[in-house]
């Protein structure tokens, strides 16, 4: 069955608290999201209320994939940019698939909703995205039509002695 999509979901203790397992669930499986396990919902409750402000300001947007049950198994945050001269593209951050519900196609899935989402708004022509190297996250991205297009060798310590590179990564809108 595939994930029910809803972009911009009314923020309630329920969407709440299942971004929040999802992120925990994603990070302990080794997810690259922006932890290392072992995490808590509690170490990550403060980057989901900063994801949460940016929407309420209007910088942000969150996509959903909700599951057969109407548990929350995916997400993705669309966030503007407010740079003048660069607001002809978003940001994709925290894309996130929950481990239980991987390898069912439901990533591509959430990155087409995305995009779809990214068309919608006035003026976007496209999409930029970073990921953790060493992980092959961006072979994902690139089979979903993303282009490397930067790379920063040992950007992200993960551990002592454990650096990745930060890959950046673009997709063109292309509009009809």
């Amino acid at each position: 069955m595939a994930l029910i999509f809803e972009l911009d979901p009314a923020v309630d203790p329920a969407l709440r608290d299942g971004v929040l397992a999802l992120w925990a669930d994603v990070s302990n499986a080794g997810g690259a999201v922006g932890f290392v396990p072992p995490v808590t919902v509690d170490d990550i409750r403060p980057e989901l209320v900063k994801h949460f402000a940016a929407m309420a300001e209007g910088r942000g947007r969150l996509l959903v994939g909700y599951d057969e049950e109407g548990a929350v198994a995916a997400t993705a945050f669309l966030t503007l940019n407010t740079h003048r001269l660069m607001r002809h593209w978003l940001w994709l951050y925290t894309v996130m698939v929950h481990p239980r519900h991987q390898g069912k196609g439901y990533g591509r899935d959430l990155m087409a909703a995305a995009a779809d989402a990214a068309r919608g708004i006035e003026s976007v022509e496209a999409i930029r995205l970073t990921c953790r190297g060493g992980m092959g996250i961006d072979r994902f991205y690139a089979s979903c039509g993303y282009k490397e297009v930067g790379r920063v060798p040992d950007a992200i310590r993960v551990a002592p002695g454990d650096d990745r590179d930060d890959i950046t990564m673009l997709l063109p809108l292309n509009r009809c």
